[in-house]
């Protein structure tokens, strides 16, 4: 894949993510946003660590001396690290939205007890 496609599906989805977290009042909807934003993120620093006909940074055969490039590990670390923080941080936000709904029968923030609408 090219860098171009991979940075323009960046910026879409990271402008999807921020979208939906600016006009969304549902908080299911408020979760998937962060969702959206936290995949755009990923791609993106998984997209800086790519090189073109690199191979995996594991251990391999090859002399210390050759040519061969390898992808960086440091990003792909990262973000399987972020994924699993994404997954924990996911799982808490879907509680408060269940518990919220369980004492307020409703998921609209506008609609919350002790939230006040200011024009």
């Amino acid at each position: 894949m090219s860098a171009i496609v991979l940075y323009v599906t960046f910026i879409l989805l990271l402008t999807i993510g921020i979208i939906a977290l600016l006009f969304k009042r549902n908080l299911i909807k408020i979760v998937l946003a962060f969702n959206i934003l936290d995949s755009g993120i990923n791609l993106f620093f998984i997209s800086l660590g790519y090189r073109e006909n690199a191979m995996a940074p594991i251990f391999t055969l090859a002399p210390f001396d050759s040519v061969i490039t390898m992808v960086l590990p440091t990003p792909q670390a990262l973000i399987l690290t972020n994924i699993v923080i994404g997954f924990a941080t996911t799982a808490l936000m879907l509680g408060v939205a269940v518990l919220t709904y369980r004492n307020n029968n409703t998921l609209d923030t506008r609609k919350l007890r002790g939230v006040e609408e200011y024009d």
